[in-house]
């Protein structure tokens, strides 16, 4: 990872062989968002348009072909990218997310609009079987709801998915930066998100209230879970840092999130919460040698 994050930098030419080269390869529109990351937030805004124009040609091409995830990644990423570039806040950069993945979802509509109702159309027909008893209790207007709210659901699971990718793909471009510049500058980031007490307040009511305030606000769900997990998470890896606890628990954590993620995902989202009022972690964690990740402090 440090030898590919090394040539990135090396020049300009570099960085648009990996950008646009893997913006043209089918799966790998992660990498060249977290490419473009880099260049952005080490180099500024001009020299990364100077890339981005290069990677939009390939990008344009696959959304041609019916697959917009290139596109949307790419710029969302440039988005995160410029925002965390100029204020240094991963809180902020997850608050805006969610209001990212509305235009995914807005897009994802646009382009995939008719699969996804299709898809909506089978699971409501599939839904008295999925919950039985507890379907059957429902009255003719409470079911007729929770069938309209499969669409939206579905369309914000999908921009959600997007949303994770592009903050991954950020993530990934800010640690390649602070490997390069300044070692564990990320590292000491990361452990550091945490929300006050009214944003994590917000992203709560979107999650239980967006259904009951319109059909399409469903989609609000899984959009505002987002920046909460990847908060719950930090505070995991704080946690072990400050407490110097062995890896084998981020390790753990990983493998119980993919193995029981209905599970896990809920349960970092809550831990999120509650560390905005009480601060498990405290200014103690936090580690002043280090200096910012952009290696630049």
């Amino acid at each position: 990872m440090r030898a590919l994050a090394d040539f990135i930098m090396r020049g300009r030419m570099q960085a648009i062989v990996v950008v646009a080269g893997s913006a043209a390869l089918p799966m790998l529109f992660w990498l060249c968002a977290a490419a473009g990351s880099l260049v952005l937030l080490r180099r500024g805004l001009n020299d990364a348009l100077a890339v981005l124009v290069w990677a939009l040609l390939p990008a344009l091409v696959w959304w041609y072909f019916g697959d917009p995830r290139t596109l949307l990644v790419l710029l969302g990423s440039f988005g995160l990218a410029l925002l965390l570039r100029n204020q240094s806040s991963w809180s902020r950069v997850m608050l805006c997310s969610v209001g990212l993945g509305l235009l995914y979802a807005w897009a994802l509509g646009v382009v995939f609009g008719e699969p996804i109702a299709a898809l909506a159309t089978e699971l409501q027909k599939v839904l008295p079987d999925m919950l039985s008893d507890a379907y059957q209790q429902l009255s003719v207007d409470e079911q007729a709801r929770l069938g309209a709210l499969l669409e939206p659901v579905l369309t914000g699971l999908l921009a959600g998915l997007l949303q994770i990718t592009t903050l991954l793909s950020l993530m990934l471009g800010r640690y390649w930066q602070a490997l390069l510049y300044n070692p564990g500058g990320f590292g000491l980031e990361f452990r550091s998100l945490r929300f006050s007490v009214l944003p994590a307040v917000a992203l709560l009511v979107g999650m239980l209230l967006g259904p009951s305030l319109g059909v399409q606000l469903a989609m609000l769900a899984p959009l505002c879970s987002v920046p909460l997990v990847f908060a719950g998470i930090a505070l995991v890896h704080g946690l072990v840092a400050k407490n110097r606890m062995s890896r084998f628990w981020l390790v753990g954590l990983y493998v119980t999130l993919v193995l029981f993620m209905q599970l896990i995902y809920p349960l970092l989202a809550v831990l999120a919460i509650v560390d905005s009022l009480f601060d498990f972690r405290g200014r103690a964690s936090r580690d002043d040698d280090a200096g910012p990740a952009n290696g630049e402090g």
